[in-house]
């Protein structure tokens, strides 16, 4: 017979072999496909980035540029030679090793001229990448930029291998901490570690991501423990029934995500009429109605936890009766537009209260709900569109505001200067005025209608440790993830 000692020993000895070291995210969009330097979708991030994929330099959780396949590096007195010393004994999941020639054919065919790279401006400035050594990397920039370690550090930088470039959309052949092991379309993505792992080895064994679109089935799939935790929770009016059961953690932050209703500048040609529309908004009606009260409002495409951030909400206020009276001076008063909205909640609900807000001053809408790659194809690439709701997540991106042939369609030449001004500089208090100048000039545009910050909201089970509170970048980063013991 059993001591109640020998009895708490067994079910203690139990509970340490049954340790959970596998885990299961919640995700509401399927990423198109799993290869970051050939996709502008967040979603394809937050399954690769930092898992699958690395650059050779990363975003830590704070948004801070860290190392990764580059242990260091230094840059020239002015400014135009970066030299990067890899990390040795560096494996692809393939076995292969991933030496200086990698980092070469990945940055040459990133800022190649037929290059598909979603955000290809990163790279403009580079005039060459040579390898100087298996493990040593030279980048010469035609002009100085304090920025290159942060360009690098976005999953559209990641460094790939020759051999598996053109498959990483279905198979994706990284340097990461995780293999891929399936895909399952419709359903799910699976990784496990990678056994030949350069770096510290994740203390996860396994990862499974679950694409839930609707937001209450991703409710009842948290409260019946399908997924164990959903980083970017799509319904956050049941945020306070996890608040309230200890099974579960509640984590909200910040993200860089500026969520815009972006304007066709080509057929909204007029800035009176982007006025109008900006005046007609009522943004914290968008964030009590569509978000539950969860998010910041803005005026200008800027995060406000960014120490450079100029608040110009005042500028484009809710004024219904001005968005009337511009309307009319632009000779506007019977205009109806078409309204694109992709899958988010905070588009579908958000578009619905914008047309409503439009209505009461005139302008009349006709919305289509898109899928995402619908949205890709029809907005982003084609820009068949005249409005459309999305958050940009990608951080500190403002300049896109100086590529005329973005998906807004914004060609400012002024803008486009301040943006090569800004590339140029290195001193922090004049990039500081670069920056507000920037915000000031595309708030006096009235380019987009501001909408909000988009707030991190996540849910998780109480055990799960190392989740990243805020998103510096669009990724759910497992590196750091781990069960309590």
């Amino acid at each position: 017979m059993l001591t109640r000692a020998a009895i708490l020993i067994a079910l203690t000895t139990t509970s340490a072999m049954a340790q959970q070291t596998d885990i299961t995210i919640g995700m509401q969009l399927e990423p198109p496909n799993l290869d970051p330097t050939a996709g502008a979708a967040a979603a394809i991030d937050e399954v690769v980035y930092a898992n699958v994929f690395e650059g050779l330099t990363r975003f830590g959780p704070d948004g801070s540029v860290q190392p990764a396949l580059a242990a260091s590096w230094d840059v020239s007195e002015d400014g135009t030679v970066w030299t990067f010393a890899l990390n040795e004994g560096v494996t692809f999941h393939d076995g292969t090793t991933m030496d200086a020639d990698d980092v070469v054919f990945s940055l040459d065919r990133a800022r190649a001229e037929e290059s598909t790279n979603a955000q290809k401006a990163l790279f403009a400035g580079i005039e060459s990448v040579e390898a100087v050594d298996p493990t040593t990397v030279r980048i010469t920039l035609g002009a100085p930029n304090g920025n290159l370690g942060f360009n690098l550090a976005w999953g559209d930088a990641v460094i790939v291998a020759p051999e598996s470039a053109e498959t990483n959309a279905t198979a994706p052949v990284g340097t990461g901490p995780f293999i891929m092991e399936n895909w399952v379309q419709g359903d799910r993505v699976e990784l496990s570690a990678y056994a030949d792992y350069w770096g510290e080895a994740p203390a996860l064994t396994g990862a499974t991501f679950k694409f839930i679109s609707d937001p209450n089935a991703a409710f009842a799939a948290m409260m019946a423990g399908d997924v164990d935790a959903f980083p970017n929770f799509p319904a956050p009016e049941t945020l306070s029934n996890f608040a309230a059961d200890p099974r579960f953690s509640v984590i909200v932050g910040s993200t860089e995500g500026e969520t815009i209703l972006a304007m066709n500048n080509k057929s909204l040609t007029d800035p009176k009429v982007r006025q109008a529309i900006s005046h007609a908004i009522d943004r914290q009606a968008i964030i009590d109605g569509a978000m539950f009260g969860y998010g910041t409002p803005i005026g200008t495409h800027f995060a406000p936890h960014n120490p450079d951030y100029v608040d110009l909400t005042e500028q484009s206020a809710f004024d219904p009766d001005r968005a009337r009276a511009l309307l009319e001076e632009a000779g506007a008063t019977d205009l109806t537009l078409r309204l694109m909205l992709p899958p988010p909640s905070y588009a579908r609900r958000g578009g619905e209260i914008i047309a409503s807000q439009l209505r009461d001053v005139g302008i009349a809408t006709e919305i289509s709900n898109l899928e995402w790659a619908q949205w890709l194809e029809q907005v982003f690439r084609g820009k068949d569109f005249d409005l459309t709701i999305v958050s940009h997540t990608e951080p500190a991106d403002i300049n896109i505001y100086a590529r005329p042939d973005y998906y807004f369609q914004y060609d400012n030449p002024a803008f486009q200067t301040l943006m090569s001004d800004l590339e140029a500089t290195a001193n922090a208090e004049q990039r500081t005025t670069i920056l507000q100048s920037a915000q000031q000039m595309i708030a006096d545009d009235y380019v987009n209608g501001y909408l909000f910050q988009l707030a991190k909201t996540g849910v998780a089970d109480a055990r799960v440790q190392g989740l990243w509170e805020n998103a510096p970048t669009q990724a759910n980063d497992l590196t750091g993830v781990s069960w309590a013991q």
